[in-house]
């Protein structure tokens, strides 16, 4: 079996599940781009725990973690199956100690764009929760570990933004980004592209502009397993290259 792809999707707003516009376009991109997964392990910002926690069950729930927005997004079901044998492989993985936790399920940083990817519901599923004590090479050195399922028709799928500052939307500009937004993503951009990926691990090296762009690691956290699962030799492709509300990227990575 041929070695698959990797992803980073940088997915924003829930309300991007129900739209069509430039980034849900991109993702779909992504996926005609790319052999069809046998399985997808989603590593979520929205999942973000004590301890690494890793789901096991045959169905897993949708999740509508988030509040507030118009109804059609709570009427979604992204109810694909889960792997409990895989999830049994990923456990034994990584050498953190980590534990089976089924009361999460499939929440929308993963559902809102896997809806546009996969609207088939078929392939399975399941999480991996973020540690939210652990430093990045630990989610670097989980990434490294889950590499060899990449030879096993896995899709292994991180999911936040680069730039994430809820703080600091500015609801005025739509499609632009703070000067320093714009600064930290192309900072990330420029050494994911060019494989410096210690300089990714240590981002808090750009001072102010990375305080601003990650001022909790949930939603940057899942690029570092993907880079720690990536090869010397996978062609990187950059999708939805952009910042909007001011203080949010967008910027997605297919690793082929």
């Amino acid at each position: 079996m041929s070695k698959m792809p990797m992803i980073f999707a940088g997915h924003g707003s829930p309300m991007n599940a129900i739209e069509d516009n430039r980034y849900t376009r991109g993702w779909r991109e992504m996926a005609k781009e790319i052999p069809r997964p046998e399985s997808i392990v989603s590593i979520s910002a929205h999942w973000y725990t004590e301890g690494t926690r890793i789901m096991n069950e045959e169905n897993p729930n949708t999740v509508y973690d988030m509040y507030g927005f118009p109804e059609e997004l709570y009427k979604i079901s992204y109810n694909v199956p889960g792997n409990p044998r895989l999830a049994g492989n990923v456990k034994d993985l990584i050498s953190r100690p980590g534990v089976y936790d089924n009361t999460w399920g499939i929440d929308h940083g993963t559902w809102s764009v896997l809806t546009h990817m996969y609207p088939e519901r078929n392939i399975p599923v399941f999480q991996i929760s973020i540690d939210a004590f652990a430093p990045p090479q630990v989610h670097y050195q989980i990434g490294r570990e889950l590499k060899s399922l990449r030879n096993q028709g896995v899709l292994l799928f991180g999911t936040g933004n680069i730039v994430h500052n809820l703080r600091m939307v500015d609801w005025g500009m739509e499609d632009e980004g703070f000067d320093w937004a714009y600064q930290f993503d192309d900072f990330i951009k420029e050494n994911i592209e060019n494989r410096n990926y210690e300089n990714v691990i240590h981002y808090m090296s750009q001072g102010e502009a990375a305080k601003s762009a990650v001022p909790a690691p949930d939603h940057f956290n899942p690029i570092l397993y993907i880079l720690g699962a990536a090869d010397e030799e996978d062609k990187i492709t950059v999708y939805n290259n952009s910042c909007m509300l001011g203080s949010l990227s967008m910027t997605s990575y297919l690793f082929v």
